[in-house]
């Protein structure tokens, strides 16, 4: 016997009337506002971000509540609607994010990307760790574990942001020159070390701490390691040679698409970060081949203009700067900030001498890999969805992300004065422009 199923009721007129609303203005004050960080010579993350920021419990929440609290209303679902919609374009951005790794650039320059990276992520973590273990309870979310809360600091401290630090590269035209492309490859293994990272400690939130759910965290993080290099990279080298056969271009990049939310779809059931999926899914298709990555490109230019904004936006709204009035919250916003922006640098800085690099390189790759953005951001709103951090510690998070963003571009530009280029610069330098080399 097959009993009939109500039908699912449809979003009301009011909620689908609100959520466009929501789409259009964060968009649209998202765009305008990334374009002006841009004329200042600023990451136009920082504009997206000032616009959830603007139209937040900081600004538009103070100045307009009633009408705040209508187009953004403390109601579960109507701003899950929002938050889905969000969640995707973060997916899409950071597996575009894993397709900027070049696994070959990190083989050839190993060893020195090796000591960079490494000090560049050991420090900042053991003394953010440690500045999680000092501050006060307040700085918490009721019932997190201080273990776990450290971890989280920790981690959010010692990233770096691949997106960010390319985009100031090209921007800067730095990318061609030695120091630029350690830079690169620094930043690629302190992404993937990060996402790694967080995968572990989100699993210790909802399993708890112990010996054994650490072994099975590590355990899961080989057996997806295995899986993307043996059985995901040939299944999307033949799902891409299928879809390359027709004739429509835009069948490549649904499936380019596809296949990055399903990676994130089975890190998730694995009770890991989905994000770690997706950045791992980046590589596989960008180590695929030239098709791939245009492919990639196609898509590209509709997450950076319209999904990734969206998003940025989306996390600003959770920024509260009411808080920093707090004189408690200020003082850890101040040291947390010192201690993230001198460890990344003094990391990077040590490392570069380790591999035998000069004083003026050692300071660029400090500064270069100084810079934060999309990765400090999505891990902030990992630790506030997941109860670890209260709104006051989001905020933080996110304003280290903004200022050490902003910090990078003209430290890096001092410290590159003071290297000489090499013959092998210059024609790099030229084939870029274009130039008979």
């Amino acid at each position: 016997m097959v009993l009939s199923q109500a039908p699912v009721p449809a979003i009301s007129h009011h909620q689908m009337l609100v959520f466009l609303l929501q789409i259009g203005l964060l968009l649209g004050v998202a765009v305008l506002l990334g374009r002006l960080a841009v004329r200042l010579r600023l990451p136009p993350v920082v504009g997206e971000l000032s616009a959830g920021v603007l139209l937040g419990p900081s600004v538009f929440g103070n100045a307009l509540p009633d009408v705040r609290d209508w187009l953004l209303p403390h109601d579960a679902a109507q701003m899950h609607l929002l938050s889905a919609v969000a969640q995707l374009g973060v997916l899409l951005l950071v597996g575009i994010t894993g397709a900027h790794i070049d696994l070959r650039l990190i083989r050839s320059k190993g060893k020195v990307i090796g000591y960079v990276s490494t000090a560049s992520v050991l420090l900042p973590l053991a003394l953010g760790f440690g500045l999680g273990y000092v501050m006060p309870d307040s700085m918490m979310a009721a019932g997190a574990d201080r273990g776990t809360f450290a971890l989280f600091v920790g981690v959010a401290i010692a990233v770096s942001a691949l997106p960010v630090i390319a985009k100031t590269l090209l921007d800067m035209k730095l990318l061609h020159r030695n120091v630029g492309q350690l830079i690169i490859g620094a930043a690629a293994i302190s992404d993937i070390v990060g996402w790694m990272l967080l995968s572990i400690v989100s699993a210790m939130v909802t399993k708890g701490l112990d010996t054994g759910m650490v072994l099975e965290s590590v355990g899961y993080l080989v057996l997806v390691l295995a899986f993307a290099a043996l059985v995901a990279r040939p299944v999307a080298r033949q799902v891409l040679r299928l879809t390359e056969r027709s004739s429509q271009p835009e069948v490549s990049v649904t499936a380019i698409a596809a296949m990055i939310v399903l990676a994130g779809a089975g890190t998730l059931a694995l009770d890991m970060e989905p994000i770690l999926g997706t950045f791992l899914c980046g590589i596989v298709i960008s180590s695929l081949g030239p098709a791939s990555r245009r492919s990639l490109d196609s898509m590209r230019s509709f997450v950076m203009s319209t999904l990734a904004p969206l998003f940025f936006a989306t996390a600003g709204l959770q920024v509260d700067l009411s808080a920093l009035g707090k004189p408690t919250v200020l003082l850890a916003a101040v040291v947390t900030l010192l201690v993230a922006t001198l460890a990344k640098f003094a990391g990077g800085y040590l490392g570069a001498r380790m591999g035998r690099l000069g004083h003026g390189e050692g300071l660029a790759i400090g500064a270069g890999l100084n810079a934060r953005g999309v990765v400090e951001i999505v891990i902030a709103t990992v630790g506030l969805n997941l109860g670890v951090l209260t709104t006051a510690t989001y905020t933080i998070v996110v304003l280290i992300a903004v200022a050490t963003s902003m910090m990078a571009p003209p430290f890096l530009r001092h410290a590159t004065r003071q290297i000489p280029k090499t013959t092998a610069e210059h024609e790099r330098e030229r084939e870029l422009a274009g130039s008979p080399s």
